[in-house]
This record gives structure tokens, sequence and C-alpha cells, in this order.
């Protein structure tokens, strides 16, 4: 685990030289990727028997905290690739029994998370226009061909989009719209990228639309059994749901530094109402930190647990309002220069209120929470389907 940390927090301060250009430009931090790949850094999740180093819940969020201390678009990312990878290494032998995955479908995750260790990264392609991360309510459709699925549908939100060398794709079988499978789908023809990422904050992940009307082998089939996405969403819930979390510590650690850097610069750190505003802002990072710490350590210990996944929707909760939190106050204690284009600060604070929108929103999450703190079933007991 510390060797990744440590790489991690190598590589950040060449993710923040960069991360001004690439916000203004709204260009995806290809370089970045770069030496993510050079560092092995795909491989995090990967199984150590398939070439990867094997980390678990809790040692991607530490690297994924100190990546967003770098450019938090960068760590957002690499986020998506590390719930595809460590989703699918998490698939026990009595997990895949459990599901009735065969076999040959086991080889063909192994051969995927094999190539994610050689340095390949994939992108998740769930969220549609009117249906957002709601499983259940997807539009993208598929069907058996010979030799394999017909996909055809358009995504929203894709980060990495172009970029990555393959896709998670949620879809719904044309045949039973109760049936929602997943596919990993490589980049390539019947792929197309419509650039519509021209957002508020995360400027550089390249979050476009990607239309599909393709075909895939018939081993691409997560799992090799159609309509296990609603049952792997509640079994793993830590990688819908909290993964987003670790990063946006990281985002608000980096107002934090910002803050610091600006304000003793300016030799403002004698005013006792900015030492209060940093102070502040530091407890609730280290907060933020020890429930997203707390929810990883039972995630690998207990994943997919009635009181895990409680800490999974604190941990999603209380990272995104804290990172805004944080991010809008000490903007504040720095004053007006700090809200020019190009200053650390101003895009910090456009990156840390995106972390409560990510699905799930902090207000899903805190009826989620309400519904399980009055005894109800949060994945049941709702008006609307979570997934």
């Amino acid at each position: 685990m510390m060797q990744a940390v440590q790489v991690a927090r190598r590589l950040a301060p060449r993710f923040a030289a960069r991360a001004a250009g690439h916000d203004q430009d709204g260009t995806f931090p290809a370089d970045d990727f770069r030496d993510l790949r050079e560092a092995g850094l795909f491989g995090l999740m990967v199984p150590r028997d398939l070439g990867g180093l094997g980390a678990g819940f809790g040692e991607y969020a530490a690297v994924a905290t100190e990546l967003a201390r770098g450019n938090g678009a960068t760590a957002l990312v690499f986020n998506m690739h590390a719930s595809v990878t460590g989703a699918l290494g998490a698939v026990t032998e009595e997990l895949a029994e459990a599901l009735g995955v065969p076999d040959e479908a086991l080889a063909a995750r192994d051969r995927l998370l094999r190539a994610a260790a050689d340095g390949s990264w994939y992108a998740v392609a769930m969220s549609e226009r009117g249906a957002g991360a709601r499983l259940s309510r997807l539009s993208t459709v598929y069907e058996p061909v010979d030799g394999g699925w017909r996909i055809k549908g358009s995504k929203t939100f894709c980060s990495g989009a172009g970029h990555a060398d393959g896709y998670l794709v949620a879809a719904r079988s044309a045949a039973d719209p109760s049936v929602v499978s997943q596919f990993l789908v490589p980049a390539g023809d019947g792929l197309t990228v419509e650039e519509t990422w021209d957002s508020l904050g995360m400027r550089s992940t390249s979050s476009h639309d990607l239309h599909l009307d393709v075909t895939v082998p018939a081993d691409r089939l997560l799992g090799g059994v159609e309509g296990l996405a609603l049952v792997i969403a509640q079994l793993m819930p830590h990688w819908l749901v909290a993964s987003y979390a670790a990063v946006y510590v990281g985002v608000g650690r980096a107002a934090i530094d910002a803050a610091v850097e600006h304000l003793n610069a300016r030799d403002l750190g004698g005013l006792p109402a900015v030492r209060a505003r940093l102070g502040r802002a530091d407890a609730a990072v280290a907060a933020a930190d020890l429930v997203v710490a707390e929810a990883a350590r039972r995630v690998d210990e207990a994943p997919g647990d009635a009181e895990t996944n409680r800490w999974v929707w604190r941990a999603k909760l209380l990272a995104g309002t804290t990172a805004a939190e944080v991010a809008a106050s000490v903007l504040e204690a720095a004053g007006t220069g700090a809200t020019r284009r190009g200053h650390p600060l101003e895009r910090l604070y456009r990156d840390a209120r995106c972390g409560s929108l990510h699905p799930a929103t902090s207000d899903v999450c805190a009826d989620w929470l309400g519904v399980a703190a009055l005894g109800g079933d949060p994945d049941r007991d709702s008006s609307v389907p979570r997934w």
C-alpha cells in the first residue's frame, strides 16, 4: 500500500503544475495518464496473480486522495478505472458461484484485468440524459446476435470519453427491459464521441456524450450472465457511491494547501478570522478523511454488509459537502484576488462544488441514511428506484 501511495504523492505535483492549463482549455490530461500508466497504477486494483498490485478499497482511497491533491479531474477519471477493475477483481469464487458466473466469464474477466495491469484503462458509460445513473431507467438496449451482442444507445457524463481503451456500458435487454446488464466495450468502430462537456468544474475530465451502435463478442458480457448489473449495484455500492469520496477529500485538502500558500505570500496569517477559517477547514477535511477511511476499512473487511453500506453512504455525503464548504470558506479567507481565473483556489472552488452532484447526490445519500435510521430498507423503501 505505502509504495502506491508514495508513487501517487510523487505524481501529484506534476499533475498540479499542468492542472490550470487543462482546466482553462477544457483538455484531457493525457500527460497525467501517461504518468499513471508508466507508474503501473492502472493495475492498482488488479489481483497480484494477474500482474497487478492487489490493492484493497482502503489502498485505493489513499491513492485517490493523493492524486486529487494534484488534480481532482485526473483523480476523478482514474476513479472510474479503479471502479471497473476493483469491482471485477472483487468477485470471489464464492460470489461467482452464488451469482451463477460461468468459468468462461471468469476467464474473460481475468483477461480484462491482465490488460489493465499491462497499461489499459477503462471508463464508465452508465449515465444517460433524463435517467441519470438509475440503471432501471436506461434507454440504451442490447440484444443477442450471432457470436455476441448488439448494443445501441447514448451515454452522457462519460469521463475520459475518446481516450479510454474500453468502456463499461450498462444497457437494458431489448427482450425484457427489467434485465440490466453490463458490457466492457473496446474503443474503436461503433463508438462516437460528441464533445458536450463544458462545465463549471472538473473541466478537464472530457466527460462527453458517447453514442454506441456496436457489436461486441459474447465474452464482453460481464459475468457471462444477463441481469447482474442491479444485483452488483446493491452488493458493491462502494464502487458506485463512495469511490468518489476519496477524490473530494483530496480536493478539500488541496484547497487548504492553496489557501495557505496564498495567505503566507501576502502575510495574512496574523488575522484571527483567517486562522479560524483555516482551522475549521483543516478539522472538517480531517473528519471527512476519517469517515472515508472507516468506510474503506469496512468495505475491505465486510463488503456489502448493511453497516458497511451505511458508512459508504456517509462517506460520499460528507466528502462532497465538506469539499464544497471548505473550498468556499478558504476562498473567502483568501480574498478577491483568489477569484481570478487561473488562481488555484478559483479552480479548486469550482471542482469542489461538483462533489455533491455525482451519483448518488448528497440529497440522495442523506435520504438513504434517513430511511435506514428509521428502520426501513433504503434500497426498496423509496418513491423512486435508487438504481
